[in-house]
């Protein structure tokens, strides 16, 4: 049984040394068969689906088309699997796998390669991002599952995709939007971009009314920005209007008298305070520090 260990106990930054290529290259190498390893015939009904696999929705029109192309031509780049307890788990090459089943094949070329859970779950998410297969959700998501069961930081999983922390953060942000609206991202009718733009607002009413307005009109991200920002000073010249004049006085009284920030509604008036010690200073301005428990 042919299998492929060149660099594979070395993590995918060892690997990245060892071929001194991209992820995406190397897996092209290692699937081409070249050097001492080839490929083997596999049972298709003993490979399970890669279970790290971030993308979750394929082009059928796109598989059918790669259905007709291996029945006429066969399968032309092996995919990757690992070996399993019960047969074999796939680690790269899903659309040909579930190309190949369409087509009726019973068997499919394979190489086995030895990887553990951690190269599993990057390898399934790097080879995604650099073929440009996944939507913005999806690749959110797989940012969100290294992060949770590989216990990394977004700093070290910036690293570790060679992209900025800003990207990952503004990536993981998305997965904030409403349920509705992350479907319409996943279908690309609404991009990236518009994505951003709605989740500067607060309302997720309004999220959903704009992003409704979007897709029906068709709505470039300039566009929508423009619509949100407008939206935004409508809400805060509601706000203002709606204030009460003797609040906002008395409001502002305190805010100087206490020197920190101070809510004021009809039913309630909350001071702000920044930790113990200004906790107690605001607490001996009104003379009950010697009641404070933090005083002990």
């Amino acid at each position: 049984m042919a299998k492929h260990e060149n660099g594979l106990g070395k993590g995918l930054e060892g690997m990245g040394n060892v071929f001194g290529v991209s992820i995406d290259e190397m897996l092209d190498e290692i699937s081409s068969g070249s050097g001492e390893n080839g490929s083997v015939k596999l049972p298709i009904d003993k490979i399970r689906r890669n279970p790290y696999q971030p993308r979750k929705t394929f082009d059928e029109e796109k598989l059918q088309e790669l259905a007709q192309s291996i029945k006429e031509h066969g399968v032309f780049q092996p995919i990757l699997v690992r070996e399993a307890i019960e047969g074999y788990e796939l680690v790269a090459g899903e659309r040909r796998l579930r190309a190949s089943k369409i087509a009726g094949l019973n068997e499919i070329p394979a190489i086995v390669v030895k990887f553990d859970e951690q190269q599993m779950m990057e390898i399934s998410l790097l080879e995604n991002i650099q073929r440009e297969d996944l939507s913005p959700i999806e690749e959110a998501l797989a940012y969100e599952e290294l992060i949770n069961k590989l216990d990394y930081t977004q700093e070290k999983l910036a690293h570790r995709l060679g992209k900025s922390r800003s990207n990952i953060t503004n990536m993981l942000r998305l997965l904030k939007l409403p349920k509705e609206l992350q479907e319409e991202v996943k279908k690309g009718k609404l991009s990236y971009g518009h994505a951003r733009a709605l989740l500067s607002l607060d309302d997720e009413k309004r999220m959903i009314e704009l992003a409704e307005k979007t897709i029906k009109e068709g709505l470039s991200v300039r566009e929508l920005e423009k619509l949100v920002a407008t939206k935004e000073d409508k809400e805060t010249k509601k706000k203002e209007e709606k204030k009460d004049p003797f609040f906002e006085d008395v409001r502002h009284r305190l805010e100087n008298n206490f020197a920190t920030k101070v809510d004021i509604s009809k039913k309630a008036i909350t001071i702000h305070f920044n930790g113990t010690d200004d906790l107690n200073r605001i607490l001996e301005k009104i003379g009950m520090l010697e009641d404070s428990l933090l005083d002990d």
